[in-house]
């Protein structure tokens, strides 16, 4: 197993995401056990909690820091086997009414890391991405995909050795601090009544448990310069909102599309389908163009995995939300 006495350094590693890949990871076997892990995060008080709820004698370390300073990146990577990039300015609305903040974390943050594995000399380095990178019509896309180009062309200055730089890209997190459920749940409890965006509006769906393992897999296979892609289920937004609140009295306001929102969402585009590789459960972008490729679309709306809400219901029950801030 890739992990095996390696020293691991997860950015963002407080969020949701990063608490669920440290649960998983220290849950390995002794044999598979990694050396050490690194969390690495702007916000001490979210690290003081989430160290609270880990065994003392775990290998885990906390770093304070910020990946917009290249430096402390540096100086945070150093000696460490992996990375595993999940930090990142990930709310629309937010980098569209903040496109500085949101470009230095996610593209010149991007950048840093890949400098700090240069200067290190870091065996791999795995990329979070979204959906919201593949045609992006909102400024977190645009910065995402800027990422994803960064870390893929990273692979040039390493010239087939180490660092090795891929990518991993998937949909929306049920559940997730900052999502649909935990803000209808709010709503419905304080006003008895919700609100939606367009009831016609659909994305792609996982679970932190199913991105956490699926990201593991990733860097067990990644040789560099892919992107990969799980194949996830779809659902509305209506559909999640009847798994999450099934009262037929629940009032619902349509507020429309907020700024930089898709109706759908994308995951590979028919350019990307021409160097796209599909595996049983995912889907593999490479560097080259596949003879004979046929051009296709992976799409929210048109995808074969359609959930119904007894499905959604079953994935947010059945998840199990580690280390999150009461």
């Amino acid at each position: 197993m890739t992990l095996i006495n390696k020293e691991i350094l997860i950015t963002g590693g407080t969020g949701s995401l990063g608490k669920t890949l440290v649960k998983m990871i220290l849950n390995c076997l002794p044999s598979q056990a990694p050396k050490g892990i690194r969390v690495f995060s702007r916000d001490e008080l979210k690290q003081w909690e989430m160290k609270k709820k880990i065994d003392p004698a775990a290998p885990v370390s906390f770093l304070v820091g910020d990946v917009r300073d290249r430096k402390r990146i540096e100086l945070a990577s150093k000696n460490v086997d992996i990375i595993i990039h999940c930090a990142a300015l990930k709310q629309v609305p937010s980098c569209e009414q903040n496109p500085l903040e949101a470009i230095n974390t996610n593209i010149i943050g991007a950048q840093n890391i890949l400098y700090a594995a240069l200067e290190n000399k870091v065996e791999k380095v795995l990329g979070v991405s979204t959906d919201k990178a593949c045609y992006p019509v909102n400024l977190y896309g645009a910065t995402k995909l800027a990422a994803e180009k960064i870390f893929i062309q990273g692979n040039t200055y390493s010239a087939g050795r180490n660092p090795r730089f891929s990518c991993v890209r998937y949909g929306n997190v049920l559940g997730s601090r900052g999502s649909v459920v935990p803000l209808f749940k709010k709503q419905f409890k304080d006003t008895g009544g919700v609100t939606v965006t367009d009831p016609n509006m659909t994305r792609f769906w996982t679970t932190l448990n199913q991105m956490a393992s699926f990201i593991l897999e990733c860097i067990e296979k990644m040789k560099g310069e892919e992107i990969f892609i799980p194949k996830l289920g779809s659902a509305s937004i209506t559909t999640i909102l009847e798994a999450v609140i099934p009262d037929i009295n629940c009032k619902i306001s349509k507020i429309g599309i907020r700024p930089g929102e898709k109706l759908h969402e994308i995951l590979i585009n028919k350019e990307e389908s021409l160097k796209t590789k599909e595996y049983g459960d995912h889907f593999v972008i490479t560097n080259k163009e596949i003879q004979y490729a046929k051009p296709f679309e992976y799409r929210s709306e048109t995808n074969e995995k359609q959930l119904n809400y007894k499905q959604i219901r079953k994935m947010i029950n059945d998840n199990n939300y580690p280390m999150e801030t009461k």
